[in-house]
């Protein structure tokens, strides 16, 4: 009966799992919401935020929408016309505010990456449509029981009243008795301490059915789960903890794709379901573990199966995040990475019994999982399994390297204190060493990781790095200097447009426009928007915005211009730095004379002179990209499986380039060479520098076009190309293969109108800065002539230097090692450099092996003189103050050659040193011979002062002051 209702359960499983497999239940979701709702539907964004840096990783749904939610979009963004939106967004939460991480493998729900399905509405609909969608798709779309579901809301504090509006339409759809209010822990969402936020309503679902649960949602149990989330973002908090209503009201809904899988499939654990089974049976397939039985803690015996989630879940997160563009490293989410890696091959090899190299043999599998719904996976399958493998091998040398300094840390702590939180902190900032494994470690030795000292050291790095922006973009000031929500809000309310930025593009011309905005700062008015109606010296860091300007705003890796703001009455502005906000250009800095006001007329005069070797410097960006395509990539460039080369970041201001990319291994010199070749004949040859905005459709069919990973295109969207062709030629032959020799990229930045203007062109630097990222550091125009006259300088020292010998030559060579590693000359040109001054260190030590020959000759010669004179009278010690200066080295060189010759006498030899005032004596005794050379010089020297030891074969003594050398070869000779 048993086996037969067995069979039936499995059957049923089986049965679910067909009727609502993973892909069915994704689309069943945007399908209702595009279909019958009109929603757009709007690709998931990277799971690595590189545009948002106060994120590490995508935690929530909503985090690519942030700037339509305060008000900061790129009104030429395709996403700033969007009024609702449906996705499934991958979502990893493993490091920062939003941590699962150590919670993964514990229960049967936890993950640190998972899908996050959500419907957006950027002041559409509110709470009446949101909370009829979510009931209907919940109940007539997936048909999950009426009966089970359970609704919770806002119900209001000392500081916020209730949301009695969603109660209200709850109401409508639940009985009384299952709409509940809790309080804001669990039903209040904010964005950080300040900013938007709002009341929510979750829904929850029973898993068992038949019984009144009410009094179990939000108990934080398996059998009664949240399983979608409905946020009303209505408010803005402010500073001081206040409620501000904001000019748009949204709403951000995200429910869990594992769990409603977990529910629609007939389980109660979301590792039951088709999203992980595959990858359990690739697992029991590489490590020839047991089969995966949904145990936790204490029936895992072995914690089996709670190694199996881990290395699941951890795959998953991995696989992601390096397809999206993070690699594991030491630092940011490179580090969180790094430590979801080392766990799970820490768990595997423990608790599975896995072999080195297992875990990569994994992404395979989740690429046939998932690589349909996330075609990235299938793209990047050769680069995320060579990243782990590489990983994977290095963890072994970290834990070598890492065991050895903590041992030595161990051993140095007092009784009873505790393991220092700063050891655990060098460990894993300096050695990579995962902080979880210190603390393991710790309690097998018995002792308590001091994790509040390791946490503050963590959070005084952060607090640092976060002042020193706030600094930079406060001008020092200390005042926010930011244009949040309700500052683009109260601009939009005063009919004050987008800033006018076209003439940004325009070289050495003053323009004519007018004051938009005085910016003093926020919350540093009455309304606390910031905007006064005039502005003066007195009010210290302020902000201008203009109708038009001609400044470029800091963005695209591209530094701001400064200069200028001169108001007709003479009235002068300085702009330090400018920003851009929603499309609103904000030009901070100081009024140094008179005073502005807004629809006053003013010129804005750019600093050109500065402006161009920040010009110089992104074009020249463009070459390298191209160059380093051509040298690296050559022929296979857009072939099936060839390598490729994707930006990963870069900085142009006007004292050099920075350009991060993707690539496996270092670059040899060779390759660097000729990269630095073709930019330089790309300068010589002076190529048109060509521009033009187009259509993003129309843009993107362009084959050979280069665009960077996550970034968001303006539509239409501007084309840089250099090149002899007109852009429109290229536009209208999309496909043409010429275009490949071409340097065609998306960009927004200011650029030269050829490249003969950038001048001079050098390779300052190439590196490793994480797991197959590369970065290149160079210059042009002045700073690449510094670059080329330093060298010119340099390699005439050097030639200089050949015609020198001996001490001369040693002298020298040291100097010239110094200085090479700190002038900034081309890194090919410094390694060509390298391989003189190693030629001539090699010449130096050549002629100090010679001289030392010659010197050991002329002692050895002296010694065994006495030596044998001394053996030939029946004596066994020789004293003999030999001519040459001696030191250690040539002594035991010395003594190996007496103890061949004379073996039956021991030597003390005394050298003086004029040129120290001081001398020494070396002693030494060939095996068998009766003497004990360490109480011999001890004699030798009793009363005399200085210092020495040594053993019964071998010692040696140093004095300082040569006029006892002879009581010293007295007192020797007489032992």
């Amino acid at each position: 009966m048993d086996s037969a209702m067995e069979k039936l359960n499995i059957d049923l499983d089986k049965h679910k799992h067909k009727e609502w497999p993973m892909s069915k239940i994704r689309s069943t979701f945007i399908d209702y919401y595009v279909n019958s709702h009109k929603h757009t539907y709007w690709p998931s964004s990277p799971c690595v935020p590189h545009d948002d840096p106060t994120l590490l990783f995508a935690n929530a749904g909503m985090n690519q929408y942030k700037p339509l939610f305060l008000g900061t979009c790129d009104p030429t963004l395709k996403m700033a016309s969007l009024k609702s939106a449906v996705n499934t967004q991958k979502c990893i939460r493993a490091g920062g505010k939003h941590n699962d991480l150590d919670d993964v493998g514990k229960d049967v729900y936890h993950h640190t990456f998972f899908e996050m399905m959500g419907n957006w509405s950027f002041g559409d609909y509110f709470k009446e449509g949101a909370i009829e969608m979510t009931y209907k798709c919940l109940t007539e779309v997936f048909k999950l029981d009426p009966e089970r579901l359970y609704a919770s809301y806002f119900g209001g504090d000392d500081k916020t009243p209730a949301d009695e509006e969603a109660k209200a339409e709850l109401l409508k759809y639940f009985p009384e008795n299952r709409v509940l209010p809790f309080d804001a822990s669990d039903n209040f969402w904010e964005m950080g301490a300040t900013g938007p936020c709002g009341p929510c309503v979750e829904i929850h679902y029973d898993r068992i059915g038949g019984r009144d649960a009410a009094k179990l949602v939000n108990g934080d149990l398996p059998d009664v789960i949240e399983i979608w989330n409905n946020v009303f973002i209505q408010f803005n908090r402010e500073a001081d903890g206040s409620l501000v209503n904001l000019p748009a009201q949204h709403v951000d809904t995200g429910m869990g794709f594992e769990r409603l899988a977990s529910i629609l499939q007939g389980h109660d654990s979301n590792y039951d379901t088709d999203i992980f089974t595959p990858l359990f049976a690739a697992i029991q397939e590489v490590t020839g573990c047991r089969d995966y039985q949904g145990k936790i803690a204490p029936d895992d015996v072995g914690y089996v199966d709670m190694a199996y989630r881990v290395v699941a879940d951890h795959i998953r997160t991995l696989s992601f995040a390096i397809a999206d563009g993070a690699v594991p490293s030491n630092d940011g989410r490179g580090y969180v990475l790094r430590r979801v890696l080392r766990r799970a091959v820490r768990y595997g090899r423990q608790n599975l019994g896995a072999q080195l190299g297992f875990f990569a043999k994994l992404v395979g599998t989740l690429v046939d999982l998932m690589g349909e719904a996330f075609p990235e996976l299938r793209r990047r399958q050769d680069f995320i399994t060579q990243v782990i493998m590489e990983e994977e091998a290095s963890f072994n040398r970290t834990l070598d390297k890492g065991l050895k300094v903590f041992e030595m840390y161990v051993e140095k702590m007092e009784p009873n204190a505790k393991f220092s939180g700063d050891q655990a902190h060098h460990l894993f900032t300096s050695l990579g060493f995962p902080i979880d494994l210190t603390k393991l470690m710790c309690e097998e030795k018995g002792v308590e990781l001091d994790m509040e000292q390791f946490e503050a050291k963590m959070k005084a790095e952060i607090e640092m790095s976060q002042r020193a922006h706030k600094l930079k973009m406060s001008g020092g000031s200390g005042k926010e200097m930011v244009l949040a929500a309700e500052q683009t809000s109260a601009l939009g309310k005063r009919n004050v447009k987008p800033t006018g930025q076209a003439d940004k593009y325009i070289w050495n011309v003053d323009i004519l426009t007018t004051v938009d905005a005085c910016f003093l700062g926020r919350n540093e008015t009455e309304d606390k928007s910031g905007f006064a109606p005039t502005m003066s010296s007195e009010d210290g860091a302020t902000g201008l915005v203009l109708l038009n300007t001609n400044f470029y705003a800091e963005q695209g890796g591209q530094i701001y211009d400064t200069g200028m703001i001169v108001g007709s009455d003479g009235s002068e502005f300085r702009v330090d730095n400018v920003q851009v906000y929603g499309g609103f250009v904000l030009h901070l800095g100081e009024v140094t004379k008179g005073t502005f006001s807004p629809s006053q007329a003013v010129t804005a005069k750019v600093n050109y002179d500065r402006r161009s070797p920040i010009a110089a410097n992104h074009t020249l960006t463009h070459v390298l990209n191209y160059g380093l395509r051509s040298v690296l990539v050559g022929d296979d460039f857009g072939k099936e499986g060839a390598p490729t080369i994707d930006q990963k970041g870069s900085l142009c201001d006007d004292t050099k380039l920075r350009f991060d990319f993707s690539w496996n291994g270092p670059i040899s010199v060779d390759q660097l060479a000729k990269v630095e070749k073709e930019c330089q004949d790309n300068i010589s040859t002076g190529v048109p520098v060509r521009t033009l905005d187009a259509p993003l459709e129309d843009a993107k069919q362009v084959e050979a076009i280069r665009a960077v990973f996550g970034e968001k295109y303006p539509d239409p969207v501007r084309i840089v190309s250099i090149g002899e062709q007109p852009i429109e030629d290229i536009l209208a032959q999309p496909t043409n293969k010429l275009w490949e020799e071409y340097s065609i990229e998306f960009c927004g930045g200011t650029h030269l109108e050829n490249t003969r203007e950038a001048e001079q062109f050098v390779i300052l630097s190439e590196e490793g800065i994480a797991k197959g990222i590369r970065r290149i550091t160079a210059v042009t125009q002045e700073k690449a002539r510094e670059a080329n006259n330093s060298a010119l300088g340099f390699l005439s020292r050097l030639n200089d230097v050949k015609t020198l010998v001996g001490g001369d030559l040693e002298q020298e060579v040291k100097k010239l090692t110094n200085e090479l590693q700190q002038i900034s000359v081309s890194a090919v040109k410094k390694a060509d450099m390298k391989v003189v001054i190693d030629q001539l260190s090699a010449q130096v030590n050549a002629e100090k092996k010679k001289a030392a020959g010659a010197k050991v000759a002329v002692v050895v010669s002296q010694c065994l003189a006495e030596a044998k004179r001394v053996g030939e009278a029946g004596g066994d010690k020789a004293v003999v103050r030999v001519t040459s200066l001696v030191d250690g080295k040539l002594a035991k060189d010395i003594f190996k050659q007496l103890g061949k010759e004379c073996p039956s006498v021991a030597v003390m030899m005394l050298t003086v040193d004029d040129a120290k005032d001081s001398y020494s004596a070396f002693a030494g005794a060939p095996k068998g011979v009766a003497v004990d050379c360490k109480m011999w010089v001890g004699a030798a020297f009793k009363g005399l002062g200085g210092r020495g030891g040594g053993k019964k074969d071998n010692a040696q003594w140093n004095v300082t002051g040569r006029g006892t050398v002879g009581d010293s070869e007295a007192k020797a000779k007489a032992f």
